[in-house]
């Protein structure tokens, strides 16, 4: 399988690195500026970029609107045991965008990062 990149807009690198290292099983595979990591879980990487800086991904676009975290599209996390992580990351002062919703593919929710960029943890069904 192919790595996939993900790039993230976030306020502040160093609490959003620590929020998905701590939490979310990403490890830090390179950070070259004090606004840009890259983190790392499996075959995904998540390129952290600061919302102001020098960096290309943080530069306002032609019609002057400037990247922002935020939004609703998101990465997925397939976790195992979905009602536990909730309980751990709520003890751990995580915020939620919503309660577990369970449909045909199994259950999920979805979490703000430090930055309200959401991820969406992922229980697929039972077979």
């Amino acid at each position: 399988m192919a790595t996939v990149s993900v790039r993230y807009i976030v306020d502040d690198v160093s609490a959003a690195s620590a929020f998905y290292t701590q939490h979310l099983g990403f490890g830090i595979e390179r950070q070259p500026a004090a606004g840009f990591v890259i983190l790392a879980r499996g075959d995904l990487r998540l390129l952290l970029s600061a919302s102001a800086g020098a960096g290309g991904a943080a530069q306002p676009m032609p019609d002057g609107r400037k990247p922002e975290p935020g939004g609703w599209n998101r990465i997925r996390l397939e976790v195992q045991d979905l009602a536990s992580e909730v309980e751990t990351l709520r003890k751990a002062g995580a915020r939620f965008r919503n309660d577990i919703v369970t449909g045909f593919g199994g259950k999920q929710i979805l979490l703000d990062d430090p930055a309200g960029n959401p991820v969406e943890l992922f229980e697929p069904p039972r077979k």
